[in-house]
């Protein structure tokens, strides 16, 4: 990352972004990114494909340099190992080079980016690179009203993006991070549609540390609600380098943030054959049922939202959702994915959710599904986080954390809801915030307004309800009185206010009886 510490060059490059597309952020969002991404796979095949030649000690010539009859020779093996190519002439660097001076630099790039994406096609990349740059209408009108405009805004943001201090060698999540940091940037610029598609770094976090307590040996890891993917790649952060191979799999039925999280994948080094990421209604058309069941299960869907529930006459015989016995109600899918997450585990699985508070409350089927959860000794812990952590909302989310294999019957309750530090208008979870919440889950005993492992029994009693406010009483900060000694207090304020009274009468007569 040269000379410039990592948090400050994060810091200059959303803060160059946000002065160059000002309230317009959100619509154009797809042109950074995609320039972004485009950089990162001209310059991903260029080092590597030097650092080959250079180990294999044989004379070369620089990628970027060399003429595309020649490239093109080992184009099959590059696509082998990369899941792409792109020759030398259609490198990022190449056509920043000319980008000015180009009439056509709409056609250019579209042509590139077909280009890049028909490379796959046949091979074991095809999926994760079908489609990717679908988002990238270079020929909208918001670039601008002519073509000559569109192509002067494509070439600014194409100097923009080639100005950044990012490398492929020295730091392989420098892209990455710069791709999610603008995401949340985008995210937090757009309120409640921000929330659908990012969690924030240090919930991710979390989250993930939860999900791995006393489960480390993580083979696969699901989230059927995945938006742009970074709560699946924090994994990535909190395992750190590891020798085995971890699979990551997640859906959403947004194509934008589907494909956000295609080139998120790629961008943080999860190679194509990695990742399984697919587009569709996960409630409806799950696409990742039938495979093996997963090791972890970790998400935030959508708060609340409305699904297909009662009124699909399949759904209630659908293995996921029958053994409770009712279904979700359709305008509020939490449990449906609940109850899909729970399917999705393995026998060892531990699933992590972030949820509507809702859910641990509210009537009706919702309170059936709870019971079933309970009695069949699926639910660990209900942990209430602090409010206003969340893009859009500010209800204080709950934490669900379900696993099969359970070797007691109780659930604990963790109340976190003071938990957290104030950054701007948000709250964030700082990371004393997190260790004294982990150290709290780990050790999974009773603390005062804190936390407290309940019975069955005792859930059964209030009707199946989880908040964690019905379990934990909140300490009560006010100040003791002793009423003896108010009293006695009061009695002295009124002795005064009588012996005041008096001595104001007395200098009133003695006022009144004066001659003038």
């Amino acid at each position: 990352m040269n000379d410039i510490p990592y948090e400050e060059n994060e810091r200059t490059i959303i803060s160059e972004v946000n002065e160059e597309l000002g309230d317009s952020g959100w619509d154009l969002k797809e042109f950074i990114l995609g320039f972004l991404f485009y950089r990162f796979l001209s310059e991903k095949i260029t080092y590597q494909v030097n650092q080959n030649q250079e180990n294999a000690k044989a004379p070369y010539k620089n990628y970027t340099v060399l003429e595309d009859e020649i490239a093109l020779r080992g184009k099959k093996s590059i696509i082998e190992e990369f899941g792409y190519h792109i020759p030398p002439s259609e490198l990022f660097e190449k056509i920043v080079e000319n980008a000015t001076n180009d009439p056509n630099l709409n056609e250019t790039l579209s042509c590139i980016f077909s280009n890049i994406e028909a490379s796959a096609v046949g091979s074991q990349s095809e999926s994760s690179f079908k489609g990717l740059f679908r988002e990238l209408d270079l020929n909208s009108e918001r670039l601008g009203s002519t073509v000559k405009k569109r192509n002067e805004t494509l070439a600014k943001y194409l100097r923009m993006v080639a100005s950044w201090q990012l490398t492929i060698h020295n730091s392989e999540h420098s892209f990455g991070n710069i791709f999610e940091s603008l995401i949340g940037n985008f995210a937090s610029k757009v309120g409640k549609k921000g929330g659908n598609f990012f969690t924030p770094r240090t919930v991710s976090e979390l989250l993930v540390n939860l999900a791995l307590t006393n489960h480390s040996d993580v083979k696969n890891i699901y989230d059927p609600a995945c938006g742009s993917g970074s709560l699946l790649l924090k994994f990535t952060t909190v395992l750190g380098k590891t020798t085995k191979t971890i699979e990551y799999f997640g859906q959403d039925e947004d194509l934008t943030f589907y494909n956000f999280c295609r080139i998120n994948m790629l961008l943080h080094n999860v190679s194509f054959d990695e990742a399984d990421i697919e587009h569709g209604d996960t409630l409806v058309n799950p696409k990742h049922i039938n495979l093996d069941k997963f090791d972890v299960v970790v998400s935030n869907p959508r708060f609340s939202k409305a699904w297909e529930g009662d009124s699909n006459p399949l759904l209630i015989n659908d293995p996921r959702f029958s053994s409770a016995g009712v279904l979700a109600p359709k305008g509020k899918h939490d449990m449906a994915f609940i109850m899909h997450s729970l399917y999705a585990l393995n026998e060892k699985g531990v699933a992590v959710l972030a949820e509507h508070p809702g859910v641990m409350y509210r009537s009706k089927n919702e309170q059936k599904i709870r019971k079933y959860l309970i009695e069949s000794n699926y639910i660990d812990c209900v942990i209430q986080l602090p409010p206003n952590l969340f893009f859009g909302v500010t209800i204080a989310p709950n934490i669900l954390i379900l696993k099969k294999a359970r070797e007691t019957t109780d659930v604990l309750f963790i109340n976190a809801d003071k938990h957290f530090v104030r950054n701007g208008n948000k709250n964030i979870l700082n990371s004393e915030n997190i260790r004294h919440i982990m150290d709290i889950y780990v050790n999974r005993a009773d603390i005062d307004f804190t936390s407290r492992v309940v019975g069955q029994d005792e859930i059964r009693a209030k009707d199946y309800l989880l908040t964690v406010t019905g379990y934990i009483h909140s300490e009560d900060i006010r100040e003791k009185v002793d009423i003896q000694t108010v009293n006695s207090s009061i009695k002295e304020i009124v002795r005064k206010q009588n012996e005041l009274r008096t001595y104001i009468d007395t200098l009133v007569n003695d006022l009144e009886g004066t001659p003038l």
